[in-house]
């Protein structure tokens, strides 16, 4: 063991960093045009204009993170994404139906947008969250259809894939009977259902059908079905659906139009004995007034008039005009729960048609975040990957995207992971060697009030606790491990502008490297302004590189941007040679330290050391110590240090703003003395290593 600094004054006392290179044939390497990304999203209207003009392309650029994934947002709101607005209607003279866009080479598509589906069954969704259910909306006229591509005929995989519509009364309803009034098609056999558990994620909660709640002869129409003799107390009721009468609307003609389930309105309640129904349903074409509805799938069927303009993608074309991905290949996503495998490779045959480079393709997205069936999304995944595979050759197909790498299954029999429930339908059918990548989201906290440092803290548990879960779910490590956005919050606050937003970007990204992750990419690119989305009590601040201008140019760099820096020119170089990650660790500090440590070797024989002071309030003084090298490193050490020196947020509401932006600041010391870290800051130590 060679120590650095044991011999100086005071250093005694300062805690020990162990750098081990004893194991570095065992540690996990990568390169960082491959490794360190940013995310580039869907957008509110306007916003895409906004950010992609040639000032802001050249600051998200400067950040110089390269690998840059493409993310979809009409997934998240229950849309269809008409990657090209120019394509085909299955009903043309109508311009209704099923869409597929074109992949003839035309003028470069400039913007998309997301369709809203007409047929929806769910109260709310992921995105802007501005439709409703046409379960619960009251209108004869409407109705829920599930999605005709998990029909058992389609899909030849050996299960059923039951569909199921779901309603949460708000609290224990007395109920004993169900008014059911369907669509085309039917269900000819179904079960009427009630949720034991005390919570929607009871582990001793189950499905169990009312006594009188079994139906095996259903002839469709409107239907009174007295559920049970006395009236049982329930919270949450479902209707699951097994087999479907395989009929359609008069005059249709679409094969799609026969398979799945359609239903114009349900309710749930108690029988008078006076004969009058008390329906504990609550019916409203709003998502903030209807009883919460819940469906397992929906039907992509869609009109011209349902564009949702408020909800733009950048065009395929635009992206890559842009080079925020610096020519290397970039992650395209495809819609999978709502949309069709006509559609998704019509997008492929355009992307092989322009030469573009895409090394990986992300089939859907957030499905956990979506509630359905694991199986349900995997059949989806595998119908998708069997049509379109040969378009792109090479090219890598992955997935599901997890809204979160810890979801659980809702309102299930057996309870479990998410993602296990997917690994384990791809195992079932010899096909877990189809998932080329997993992906998952990763913004660790809803609550971004109170002791924001101490989150910090127990962020490095969090995702120490995915990692094994990966392991638990059945994922083999040879599967690639990819966060497709990283942040804060999914909810805005002041906590994403102010230091510690710097501290979580730096934790995650060295604690993913150092557990094996293959990428991580940064979600909030582009320049924008404070604001606050979900908690009072969080402030006001955001996920962005550069704070925004009155025109929405990029003026202010915010900690992530120095951050990424210091990422991708300090703690590693640009470019696509190999660092190997150096285990590292701060001796004696406890299960949760203040300050964690995360080292790798860079290709220039230099060895980076980045260390992360979390503590809102206590310095520390750190030497540095290496074991496994049989000489000392001598000379002197860069240290780039960033902290309250360089950045100061003013917290004054919508008007807050950067007080102070300043780069991380430079000193050279030499390389046995004590590295001093003010509380909240950043500390990248680079070694020469001996020769």
């Amino acid at each position: 063991m060679v120590p650095w600094g044991h011999a100086h004054g005071g250093v005694a006392t300062a805690e020990r960093v162990l750098v081990d290179f004893s194991s570095i044939d065992r540690q996990p390497s990568f390169r960082p045009d491959e490794a360190l990304g940013a995310a580039f999203d869907g957008a509110e209207r306007g916003d895409i204009d906004r950010l992609l003009t040639p000032h802001n392309i050249a600051a998200m650029k400067s950040a110089d993170l390269r690998p840059l994934t493409y993310r979809l947002r009409t997934e998240l709101g229950i849309q269809v994404w008409h990657w090209n607005p120019a394509g085909q209607w299955s009903d043309p003279a109508r311009k209704q139906g099923y869409w597929t866009s074109s992949d003839t080479l035309g003028a470069p598509i400039a913007l998309s947008w997301g369709y809203r589906l007409p047929r929806r069954g769910d109260t709310v969704d992921n995105a802007t969250n501005d439709e409703y259910s046409r379960l619960t909306d009251g209108d004869r006229k409407t109705f829920w259809k599930s999605n005709p591509y998990l029909d058992p005929s389609v899909l030849h995989d050996g299960l059923d894939h039951p569909q199921w519509l779901l309603l949460n009364l708000g609290k224990p309803r007395p109920i004993d009977t169900a008014v059911i009034d369907w669509g085309m098609p039917f269900a000819v056999s179904y079960d009427v259902q009630y949720w034991t558990g005390g919570t929607d994620y009871d582990p001793l909660g189950r499905w169990v059908t009312f006594p009188e709640g079994t139906v095996t002869e259903g002839k469709g129409g409107q239907v009174t079905l007295r559920l049970a003799d006395r009236p049982i107390q329930a919270t949450f009721v479902r209707v699951l659906l097994h087999t479907g009468s395989g009929t359609a609307p008069a005059g249709a003609s679409d094969w799609r139009d026969r398979l799945g389930y359609a239903v114009r309105e349900v309710s749930f309640g108690l029988r008078r004995t006076d004969g009058s129904f008390d329906d504990a349903v609550v019916h409203a074409a709003s998502h903030e007034h209807q009883t919460f509805a819940h469906v397992s799938s929906t039907d992509p069927w869609h009109r011209a008039e349902d564009r949702n303009p408020d909800l733009e993608q950048a065009g395929i074309d635009r992206i890559f005009a842009s080079k925020l991905g610096f020519g290397l290949p970039v992650m395209m996503p495809t819609g999978t729960l709502y949309d069709t495998p006509e559609n998704v490779a019509a997008e492929l045959r355009y992307i092989a048609k322009r030469g573009y480079p895409v090394k990986q393709i992300e089939l859907g997205e957030e499905p956990d975040g979506q509630y359905g069936s694991p199986a349900d999304y995997g059949a989806l995944y595998l119908m998708m990957l069997d049509r379109v595979r040969n378009i792109l050759p090479g090219i890598v197909f992955g997935g599901p995207s997890l809204q979160s790498g810890s979801s659980d299954l809702w309102l299930q029999d057996r309870p479990g992971s998410w993602n296990a429930g997917f690994v384990d339908y791809l195992k079932q059918r010899n096909r877990l060697s189809d998932l080329g990548f997993v992906s998952f989201e990763y913004y660790p906290f809803d609550d971004i009030c109170g002791d924001i440092h101490a989150k910090l803290i127990h962020q490095t548990a969090m995702m120490d606790d995915i990692a094994r879960r990966f392991d638990s779910d059945g994922l083999p490590r040879s599967i690639p491990r990819i966060i497709t956005e990283y942040g804060f919050s999914a909810y805005s606050g002041r906590a994403m502008s102010e230091m510690p937003s710097a501290l979580l970007m730096t934790g995650i990204v060295g604690q993913w490297m150092t557990l094996g992750g293959n990428a991580a990419y940064m979600f909030g690119y582009g320049p924008a302004t404070p604001v606050n989305q979900h908690l009072p009590c969080a402030g006001y601040g955001n996920m962005m590189l550069h704070m925004a201008d009155a025109r929405g140019e990029a003026v202010t760099p915010m900690p992530s941007y120095y951050t990424a820096r210091l990422l991708t020119h300090v703690w590693t170089l640009p470019g696509h040679r190999l660092h190997r990650v150096v285990a590292a660790r701060t001796e004696g500090a406890g299960p949760e330290p203040d300050v964690v440590t995360y080292a790798v070797e860079r290709p220039d024989q230099r060895l980076a050391v980045m260390l992360i002071n979390r503590s809102a309030t206590h310095a520390h003084r750190l030497a540095l110590t290496m074991q496994g090298l049989s000489r000392e490193p001598a000379g002197m050490a860069d240290i780039y240090s960033y902290g309250a020196r360089q950045y100061a947020w003013l917290d004054a509401g919508a008007r807050s703003r950067p007080l102070r932006s300043l780069p991380p600041a430079h000193r050279r010391q030499g390389v046995n003395a004590t590295i001093a870290m003010a509380p909240a800051s950043i500390a990248v130590v680079v070694v020469p290593m001996p020769q």
